[in-house]
Order: structure tokens, then sequence, then C-alpha cells
């Protein structure tokens, strides 16, 4: 489509009084790949998951992300960081880090490891065998637990431990419209559509409004796909799409010498999902959206059982605050499970075990791949929440990838469980399917919005 008559286009929609976007129109019904329909989604999300987890947010525990934005990026040169002033990030001092999550995290969060411990100690006073390492076997089980560990994780994880790493108070540093856009945007995403989607390069993805010829060939190819990959493929579409609406829900709306004014831009939501405006890909982003949502609640049933051990603590060092404050994820996370059309990820990986387990491998390392991606965005605060709602997602595969081992946890006697997650895991799996969650409450917002004629 030309430049002139896409113009056109948005000021006709502009114009439109009551007229609601043509992306709603197509988004309706029951969802691709699963037994769930968009109305069902939005009712259960927006009434009754939706205000629990704002809440949960806002709690300590889950608003100090510990992130490393100085990393260089592993692909490319990037020639500068973004410039504008709503790039930066703020990160915090360490006294305004509670100080159970900055000390070191070793053993805290579990009370049967302290125990563990102190009996280990006892049973050395008693005269018990020695058992010592040499510090050469020690290093090399280190290594070992260290490989068997990340050979587990969609996402590179070392933030935690870097020295370059800081806290963020992510309520202080919301993500939402900077500025930053151009090529170097186009290249971040570009990369991760055509590098690791297992796309080959003779197939265009459609970019264009009116490529339809290009659009009908990369549709055919994508249904050709095994459901695995064509569910890959539909998750880092459904991250995209919701990375748009934030922008478009938290736009700089004004910014004076005196005020600076957020709110929802209309016309951004409409370049980037009308149906007109997109060639009927706006749609199609926004359904991804909700497959994402399916996928991400559904890890979150699962991992109930993680959380529901005596042995966990949310720890920030008030204990009581802390156990209150487990009882509200776990509600959650009973809500949660409780979705009445939950997403069947029996459908993936049904096949052969020696197929199933090298595709398994396959999108485990296209995922980690995308995570390293994220060190190459240059606006500080994109690459924030980039990295964390990578991470979110990379954890809830790793959920859904880990089943048995989630099962056997009430079962298991050995000291060291094969299913664990760190700090950093679940923070930002609770963040990233918030950022989800409100951009389909957004959407909400939107369709008022553009029924008002604004």
């Amino acid at each position: 489509m030309k430049p002139v008559v896409s113009l056109l286009l948005i000021l006709v929609l502009q114009l439109r009084g009551s007229a609601d976007c043509l992306c709603f129109r197509e988004l309706t019904g029951r969802q691709d790949d699963s037994t769930c329909d968009v109305e069902t989604i939005d009712d259960f999300n927006n009434k009754q998951l939706f205000p629990k987890l704002q809440t949960l947010l806002e709690l300590d525990y889950f608003r100090f992300y510990k992130v490393n934005l100085n990393k260089p990026c592993p692909f490319w040169t990037v020639s500068s960081h973004c410039g504008l002033k709503d790039c930066a990030v703020q990160p915090c001092s360490p006294n305004q880090v509670p100080e159970g999550i900055r000390s070191p995290s070793h053993n805290k969060y579990s009370g049967k490891a302290n125990e563990q411990l102190a009996e280990c100690e006892k049973t050395q006073h008693l005269g018990a065998v020695d058992v010592s390492l040499s510090e050469e076997t020690r290093e090399a089980l280190l290594n070992w637990s260290k490989h068997d560990d990340e050979a587990k994780l969609f996402c590179v994880v070392d933030d935690e431990e870097s020295p370059d790493s800081q806290f963020v108070d992510l309520l202080l540093n919301p993500e939402r419209f900077t500025g930053y856009r151009g090529p170097e945007v186009w290249r971040i995403w570009n990369s991760i559509y055509e590098e690791n989607c297992f796309k080959p390069y003779s197939v265009k993805r459609p970019l264009i409004p009116g490529a339809g010829v290009e659009a009908k060939k990369f549709y055919s190819w994508l249904e050709g796909q095994c459901v695995e990959k064509r569910a890959f493929y539909r998750l880092v579409s459904g991250l995209h799409a919701s990375i748009n609406i934030h922008l478009s829900a938290r736009y700089l709306l004004e910014d004076s010498w005196f005020q600076k004014k957020w709110g929802h831009n209309v016309t951004e939501f409409r370049q980037r999902f009308d149906s007109e405006l997109t060639a009927n890909e706006g749609p199609k982003r926004l359904r991804n959206l909700y497959f994402l949502y399916l996928v991400e609640l559904r890890a979150l049933a699962k991992v109930l059982p993680f959380f529901q051990q005596p042995s966990f603590r949310l720890y920030t060092g008030r204990p009581e605050e802390d156990q209150k404050h487990k009882e509200l994820l776990l509600q959650i996370l009973q809500v949660a499970r409780s979705f009445p059309l939950h997403f069947d990820e029996t459908s993936l990986f049904a096949g052969d075990e020696n197929e199933t387990a090298k595709l398994k491998e396959d999108i485990r390392l296209a995922f980690l791949n995308i995570s390293r991606i994220m060190d190459c965005v240059g606006c500080f605060k994109c690459r924030l929440w980039g990295k964390l709602q990578t991470q979110g997602l990379g954890t809830a595969l790793k959920i859904l990838f880990s089943e048995r081992e989630i099962e056997a946890l009430h079962t298991s006697n050995d000291r060291r469980q094969s299913f664990k997650l760190s700090r950093q895991e679940i923070v930002s799996l609770l963040n990233a399917f918030g950022r989800i969650s409100t951009s389909v409450r957004e959407l909400t917002n939107f369709r008022s919005l553009l029924n008002e004629g604004k």
C-alpha cells in the first residue's frame, strides 16, 4: 500500500465518529490451536485474575528485579544507546532494596535447606566419617551441577550473579512509549523472526500492507509446520503484540516544561492492529496475544505444587509479611488453575521420543538465542522490559517442559530436587504474565475508546 493511501486511511479512521476498530470485529470466537474463545479469556482475566495480580506485583518481592543493562550485544555492534531521556532507567540505591532481597541468596528461600545445614553440622560434631572432597573434585561437581541446571534453561540467567547487575524498581520504571523506534528496532525484531523462528529466508514474513502474495505464502508455510514450531512463532508474535499494546496504552501525549501526560493513543493502536491498515495482519497479532496468554496461564497452573511446598518462602526478611504474600500468590495460582479451558500442552511433543527430544532442544536453544538478542536493544528501558518478559516466557516454557519433575516434588526424597526456580525466574514469570494480563485488559479499554469515537 502506498504511503499516501495509508495516510488517508488513518485520517478516515480518526474521523469515524463511533466506528469500531476492524481488528475487534475479527477478534472473536475460538482461538487457533486451543479450545478456548476470546470472550472467555476476557471475562476471566478482567474480573478474576487481573486485579489480584496487580496487587501482588506491587509487593517488594516482585517489584525489585536485578538486571545487567550494560552487557554488550553478542551479535552485532550497537553504535550507541538511546539518547532519549525517557529511555533512561533509574537503578535502586542499596538502602531502597529490602535486606532479605539484596543479601546473598544461598539457603534463604528454603527452611528445609537451613535445617539440612544444621543437621550436617550436628553430625560433624558427633564424629561422623570424614567425607570431605578435594578442591578439584568439588569444582568438578559444581561444574556438573551448573551444566545440568543450564541444560534446562530457556534464557540467559547470568544477570543475578553478575557484579555489573543492579536492582531496578519496576514500579518506578514502567514500560511505556519512549520514542525508541526506527531501523534499530526493526533489526531486533527481524533478527528474532528471521533467524530464530525456524523460517527459511525464502519465505517472507508479511510486513508491508498490500503484500498479499507474500502473506499467503507465509501462512501456507506456517500452517505446514508441526504444531510445536507453529506455537513457537505464535508465542513470539504474541509477545511482540503485547509490547505494542503497552506502548500504545502508555503513550507520551503531552510533553511540556511543566508536565508530561501519558495515556492511550488510539491512532497508534490502529496503525499497529487495524485490519485495513495492516493488510489483515493486526487481528492475527492480537489472536497470538491470546495464545500467549493461555500458554503462560497454563504454566502458572502447572507450577502451583512448587510454591505450595512448606519450605518455599517469598523471602524479604519480614517473616509475617512474607507468609501473607505467599498466601496471596497461592490464591492467584489457584485462580489460574480454576480456568475452565486451559491450553492442552499434551498436544505438543507427542511423537517419537528421540524426535521430540531433539525438537525440544531446538526450541530451547532458539529461545535462548532470543534472550541474548535483548542485550542488543539500544533503549535501556526497552531492554529492561524486553529481558524481563523474555525471561518470564522462558520460565513458563521451562515449567511446561518439566511436568514430571514438578509432579515429583511431593514424593521425592532427594535433597537436591531436579526442579527449582530462582528468585529471578519467579519475579520475571509473574511480572511477564502481569504484562500479558494488562494487555488483555487494555484491549477492553481501547475498544471502549474506539466506540466513543476518540
